[in-house]
Parts: C-alpha cells; sequence; structure tokens
C-alpha cells in the first residue's frame, strides 16, 4: 500500500519505517527541513535499538522517503497517518493544534478517497473534530474516513513492539477503512495478538486508559515505598509477593523515582481534564499524578538527611527517563538536577545516550563520557535511570573514586547488604 506519515517523531519514524521493511511504500511528511535532511541522508535522528538497520535498508530500497512538499505526501498516498505531537496545554489538556493543522492541509490536498488515521495520543472525540476539518477545507466533496488507531510503542522497545504487538486496536465505522486497515495490519498479527476493531471513541479512550492503568501502578507502589521504610518492610519482596498473584500480575510494581517520558504524564494530565470535561470525578488520576510529581524528588530528601547539599559535588547517573532511550521529557532527572542546583550543588553527570539533549536544557552541569569519571571526588552518587551498564560496575572503585561513600539509589538496583558491607551510606526506596 501507498502511506503517508505525518510527522517523524519516535512514533512517525517507527511506524513509517516498520511498515516500509513490511513492503510498504512509506513517504514521511515533516515541516522541519533539517530533521527531513538528516533523514534522507541516512542518519536517524532519535535513538531506538534495533532501529538502524532496517531504517538504513528500507532507505536504499527506495521504500522509505522523507519530504517537507505537503502536496506530493496527501495525493501519493491512500492511507494518511498522523504521527504529530499531542503536548499538554496550560491547562492540562492535549494540545491538538498539530493535529488541526494537519486535517486541515488533508482537506485542502486530497485529491479521492482517503482513510486518515489519527495515530497521535488523542483524547475521546478527536476523530469527530478531524472529520470537520477536513470537510471544512475542502472545496469540493470528496470521500474519506477518519480512523483511530492509537499506537503501543515503548520507547527503548518500539521496533520489537511494531513487529509483534499485543493487540492491534483499529476504532472505526466504515468497512471499507477496516477491510483497508485489517489487509495492512494483517502480516504483523498474530494467532494470540488480535486486531481489535471497535467503534471511534473506545479505540481513542483505550490508548490513555492504557497508559493511566500503568501510571496507577507505578504510583501505588511508589506511595506504598514509603510505608515499607517506615515499619521496616521490603518494598521488592512485596513487589514480588503482589506479582505473583495470577490477577494482578508483575509488570509495573517496581517503586523508584516515579514515571517520566513523553506519554504518561501527559497522557494522565489528559484523561483528567477530558474525566472532568465530561462532568465526572477525576479524584483517582488526579493522586496519581500528584504522587507521581512528589515522588520525583524523594531522592533528593534523602540526600539531604545524610550529607550537606550546599557547595558539594554530586554526581549523577542516568539523565534519559529510562533506559534504552535518549528521550529526557518529563525526566525525574530534570527535577532532582534543578532541585539540587537551587539547594547549592555542583552538578556531574553522565548517561550512556541521552547527554545530548540533556546539554540542550541543563546549565552549569558537568557531562563525562564514563561513569566511573562523572564521579570523581564527588560527595554523593544519585542512580536515577537504571541502565544495565551500572548494575555491575566496580563497587570497590565506586567508594575510592567518591570522596564520600554515599549513594542514593533511585532505582534499587543494588543490594542493600552488599552495600553495607561495602561501607557505603547507602539509601534506597522503599527498603
Amino acid at each position: 500500500m501507498k502511506l503517508t506519515i505525518v510527522g517523524t517523531g519516535y512514533v512517525g519514524l517507527v511506524t513509517g519505517t516498520g511498515f516500509a521493511n513490511l513492503g510498504n511504500d512509506v513517504i514521511c511528511l515533516d515541516v522541519d527541513n533539517s530533521k527531513v535532511d538528516q533523514l534522507k541522508n541516512g542518519r536517524l535522528t532519535i535513538y531506538e535499538p534495533g532501529m538502524e538497520e532496517i531504517f538504513k535498508r528500507n532507505l536504499k530500497g527506495g521504500r522509505l522517503k522523507f519530504t517537507t512538499d505537503t502536496i506530493k505526501a496527501i495525493q501519493e498516498s491512500d492511507i494518511i497517518f498522523i504521527c504529530v505531537g499531542t503536548p499538554s496545554n496550560s491547562r492540562q489538556e492535549a494540545d491538538l493544534t498539530a493535529v488541526k493543522e494537519v486535517a486541515k492541509s488533508i482537506g485542502k490536498y486530497m485529491d479521492g478517497y482517503k482513510i486518515v488515521v489519527n495515530k497521535s495520543t488523542v483524547p475521546v472525540g478527536t476523530a469527530d473534530l478531524v472529520k470537520g476539518v477536513i470537510l471544512e477545507n475542502q472545496s469540493q466533496p470528496i470521500e474519506f474516513d477518519v480512523v483511530s488507531n492509537p499506537e503501543f510503542l515503548r520507547e527503548g522497545a518500539a521496533v520489537k513492539d511494531f513487529e509483534n504487538p499485543d493487540r492491534i486496536i483499529i476504532g472505526t465505522d466504515s468497512p471499507r477503512a477496516e477491510e483497508m486497515l485489517t489487509s495492512l495490519y494483517r502480516s504483523v498479527a498474530r494467532t494470540d495478538r488480535p486486531i481489535m476493531v471497535t467503534c471511534i471513541k473506545s479505540a481513542e479512550l483505550i490508548k490513555y486508559a492504557s497508559n493511566s492503568m500503568l501510571a496507577t501502578r507505578i504510583s501505588f507502589m511508589n506511595q506504598l515505598s514509603h510505608l515499607c521504610e517506615k515499619t521496616g518492610a521490603d518494598i521488592k519482596a512485596v513487589s514480588r509477593g503482589l506479582g505473583l498473584d495470577g490477577r494482578i500480575g508483575s509488570r509495573f510494581l517496581h517503586a523508584g523515582i516515579g514515571y517520566g517520558g513523553s506519554c504518561f504524564p501527559k497522557d494522565v494530565k489528559a484523561l483528567i481534564a477530558t474525566l472532568k470535561e465530561y462532568g465526572c470525578d477525576a479524584d483517582l488520576f488526579e493522586a496519581v499524578h500528584r504522587i507521581n510529581e512528589k515522588q520525583k524528588t524523594v531522592v533528593v530528601e534523602k540526600l539531604k538527611s545524610v550529607s550537606e547539599i550546599k557547595s558539594s559535588a554530586i554526581a549523577i547517573w542516568g539523565i534519559s527517563f529510562k533506559p534504552k532511550t535518549d528521550d529526557i521529557r518529563e525526566a525525574p532527572s530534570i527535577r532532582i538536577i534543578t532541585e539540587l542546583q537551587n539547594a547549592g550543588a555542583k552538578i556531574k553527570a553522565y548517561d550512556p545516550v541521552a547527554m545530548e539533549n540533556a546539554k540542550q536544557i541543563f546549565n552549569d552541569v558537568e557531562f563525562f563520557e564514563s561513569p566511573y569519571e562523572a564521579i570523581k571526588d564527588c560527595d554523593a552518587l544519585i542512580v536515577v535511570t537504571e541502565w544495565d551498564e551500572f548494575r555491575n560496575l566496580d563497587l570497590r572503585a565506586v567508594k575510592v573514586l567518591l570522596k564520600k561513600p554515599v549513594i542514593i539509589d533511585g532505582r534499587n538496583i543494588y543490594d542493600p547488604k552488599e552495600m553495607e558491607k561495602l561501607g557505603f551510606t547507602y539509601l534506597s526506596i522503599g527498603r
């Protein structure tokens, strides 16, 4: 099939590359000339494991193209995927400005039947909005359908998730669109990975419900971790005991310093705004968001309890909001570093892939090329992101390099008994 992907962020690039790898002809459209030029020249603009090989292969094979030519991209496609950003606005709602601009262009330039697919995370009712904008901008009546097809791509595992999804949700009231989308996805569907066809509004809500459920599990464990610390219980044991219950399962039951990234924070806030818009209570999700924001700086409070922060050198291991990505949007590291700097600390930081992004937003942070270099002569170390390389470092060398053997572990990656035996002042979460 001939596809256009509007937007070349995480979702757009992975989706476009994935569909091209399945043999479709894909045009990726973006308004950013610099980004499009980089992509045309074979340089990926995101870090995503497993992406580079299939990106370059399909670019070379001519199945994957990049352009800023809106008219060409719209007219040469059968299906148009809207994959633009929907950040939170001042009212904590999803900002649909970019979505509406895409819809306006589709209405202006479409020259035949198109399926317009909302893949961006959007609130209930957005398909109706997109349909209305397209109709308003048509110079003559041309048939089209709007479909909701939410993405469930985890940063750091997005290629795997595209190729082997848990489920594919297609929200449509059009038999024609259902047949074309089902055919497009048939090659990635599995007998135990169903294509689920629903009404449009249910599909729109499924994405928000999924992310908010996962966010709720994280905040649940983080709030419980404080009780574990007060009573002497171990949050890891509690988590394992919970997860062994088949009704609950073990995923997303880990205490830490909260969730970040481009999805969970804004989706929880958008769901709160939508619930209130329709006159529904949002107490649960407001609590989830509040707990998460408070949890981001708990490591700073722990550090204050054992060490002076003012005029200290503090090492930060991990800046990305989670491992296997360079994304720092809403990352706990941002709040943590800001709080430490406000308290008078000097920050020395290391992250395997996110430092270039971090340099764009942090002032007066010294970045290093290895975790050992970052901790040299520091008064304390805070582990912020649970990168695998931090798990098996030489802890005796870490103790020697630190000026003071103080480690605040925001991700519970070390064994408290081992750290005590090695002579560290070691504080973690819920243990």
